[in-house]
């Protein structure tokens, strides 16, 4: 990707600027983890049964840990390595509540964490060719985000996307009883799953709602979870909970903020809810549609 400055009217390229060490990489996810990736900062170099973990962060929309893996080893399969660290902690669970329970002086119970929301982030500069096809798959607990750093203090993160075409990593994983046996327990959903009980009408107004929020900007992510579908940048901008003759939309955003000249959304702030946000508008047609991006544009 290349970065230009302007000045007057002319554009002047700035230069990337190499990171010395993959440490420097590491302290800077570790120090900016919520507003890079929305997780909240357990541990570094977290050591368990002779393996290190990079960071060790925590998803409080899903409820599950996240093993952050700055990488370093660009023939290293990041397939095997990730399943690797997910067989880790599901073997471990007890040492992963204590870690998080004495790094923040929390009470988390094994009952709070989402075990089958749990996922690996691999860091780093570049991804190969292989590497990234190795991972495109809709279905796997496994991310990539690139990082690069420029002259004049610029950085620039972008996950790696996967792509419309992405099939099912299901039938690789019984060709392995390692692979198959971390597949039990954790679970990747995506739009169909969460799509499958509704009607077919409210099937197309998920999509009618689902294109308009993807172009209110090129960044925005659609992420599947058990019981609702977010649109993401950094935190959620918004998530939409499909039931069979309506859909509820939440808006991420907190009590107050949202200039809403209709009052068409309602508070929601004290009413315990799926999604993310204060703020949830019921629909059954798409006749606010333009109005509702709107609103959900403000976050964007």
């Amino acid at each position: 990707m290349k970065i230009y400055t302007q000045n007057n009217g002319k554009l002047l390229e700035v230069g990337e600027k190499q990171f010395k060490l993959e440490r420097e990489i590491q302290n800077l996810f570790e120090a900016n983890l919520d507003s890079l990736m929305g997780l909240t900062f357990v541990k570094s170099e977290f050591t368990i049964k002779n393996k290190r973990i990079d960071t060790l962060a925590f998803d409080s929309q899903t409820n599950a840990f996240v093993i952050i893996e700055v990488k370093r080893d660009k023939n290293l399969s990041v397939v095997d390595q990730g399943f690797t660290y997910l067989s880790l902690m599901l073997e471990n669970k007890a040492d992963f509540i204590v870690e998080y329970n004495e790094s923040l002086k929390a009470n988390l119970k094994r009952d709070d964490v989402d075990w089958t929301q749990t996922r690996v982030a691999f860091v780093s500069t570049a991804f190969t060719e292989n590497q990234v096809q190795a991972t495109n798959f809709k279905d796997i607990a496994i991310e990539l985000w690139e990082v690069k750093q420029y002259n004049n203090n610029l950085i620039v993160v972008v996950p790696v996307k996967k792509t419309n075409s992405a099939t099912s990593i299901k039938p690789v994983m019984q060709q392995s009883q390692a692979l198959k046996k971390v597949s039990e327990e954790i679970k990747v959903y995506t739009e169909d799953d969460l799509l499958a009980n509704s009607s077919e009408e409210m099937r197309e107004l998920y999509f009618r709602f689902r294109d308009a929020i993807l172009n209110l900007s090129d960044d925005i992510e659609v992420v599947p979870k058990k019981l609702y579908i977010a649109f993401k940048k950094v935190g959620n901008i918004a998530c939409i909970d499909i039931k069979k003759s309506l859909i509820r939309i939440f808006i991420g955003a907190k009590i107050g903020s949202l200039d809403d000249a209709k009052g068409l959304a309602k508070d929601v702030s004290n009413i315990g809810h799926w999604g993310t946000g204060d703020y949830e508008i019921t629909v059954t047609n798409d006749k606010d549609l333009e109005y509702i991006m709107s609103l959900i544009k403000q976050l964007v």
